[in-house]
């Protein structure tokens, strides 16, 4: 466990450290497992995990209730079995009683002392300023284990439409976009759910805004493929946006979701705030 609670929730002596602010909370049962299925199946998060004999995680803001925290854990130890999940909120009010090696504390982006190698925050940043966003960043990142990873990303309401950066502890690394394949026309229509990093730079001028176009236009130009399904199609636009020279990944297995990923420098902002 995490140490003695105030009668409030929150580790005693915890509460002046903790970075952030109260947000508004709203959660849902499987909101972010398409983010859960990525971590699984990315190498470099098995990598880490594995690795570990007993992995530490940290969700942060994981809102007024913990579903999806103990979806995480139960996601996560198909890969790794002794990893124990630790979910951080600011307001203590929502900060309730554990088990099964999932426990709940009051703290923010400075991760409540752990050190984590994994961070998920998910659907925090988005409320705030995008001035705000390297500071959080550089609060995770100081409390992350050497070989750690953090996942910032969004999601709408029902998690059909996703997007994250992973970063390590020193730079961010990657976008992904990830999206239902029945409810979502094109792949710019993720660009509503951006990370705070790059939802304002989705404007002519800046390489996230030309990547979506990119996608659009390989999309369209995919339509023959569309009686096999939006999946065959949008694997077929994947590799045409390879053909044009943007390196995207194109995964081999078989997915339920469509996904662009791409490394951070092919939509990092022109002018970093």
């Amino acid at each position: 466990m995490l140490g003695a609670r105030s009668s409030r929730g929150a580790p005693t002596g915890a509460r002046s450290r903790a970075l952030g602010r109260v947000t508004r909370g709203t959660t849902g049962v499987n909101r972010l497992r398409r983010g859960d299925r990525w971590l699984v199946h990315h190498p470099d998060v098995r990598r880490v995990l594995q690795s570990t004999p007993e992995p530490l995680v940290a969700d942060v803001g994981y809102g007024s209730v913990p579903v999806t925290t103990f979806e995480l854990a139960a996601r996560l130890r198909a890969v790794a079995p002794q990893t124990r999940v630790v979910g951080l909120e600011i307001d203590p009010a929502r900060v309730v009683t554990g088990g099964d090696r999932v426990d709940f504390a009051y703290g923010g982006f400075e991760l409540a002392g752990l050190h984590p190698v994994l961070v998920r925050a998910f659907n925090v940043l988005r409320q705030y300023d995008e001035s705000d966003v390297p500071a959080a960043w550089a609060a995770m990142q100081t409390g992350l284990a050497p070989n750690g990873l953090i996942m910032d990303g969004t999601c709408d309401e029902l998690g059909r439409r996703c997007a994250w950066i992973l970063l390590d502890k020193h730079r961010p690394l990657s976008l992904t976009l990830a999206w239902d394949p029945h409810f979502v026309a094109t792949p710019s229509d993720v660009a509503e759910r951006l990370p705070k990093a790059l939802i304002h730079r989705n404007v002519p001028g800046e390489r996230i805004f030309d990547l979506l176009n990119l996608a659009d236009e390989c999309w369209a130009r995919a339509a023959g493929y569309a009686p096999y399904g939006p999946r065959q199609r949008w694997r077929a636009a994947l590799l045409a946006m390879r053909d044009r020279g943007v390196p995207v990944h194109v995964p081999r297995r078989r997915l339920r979701d469509c996904i662009l990923t791409v490394e951070w420098a092919q939509v990092a902002p022109e002018v970093t705030v």
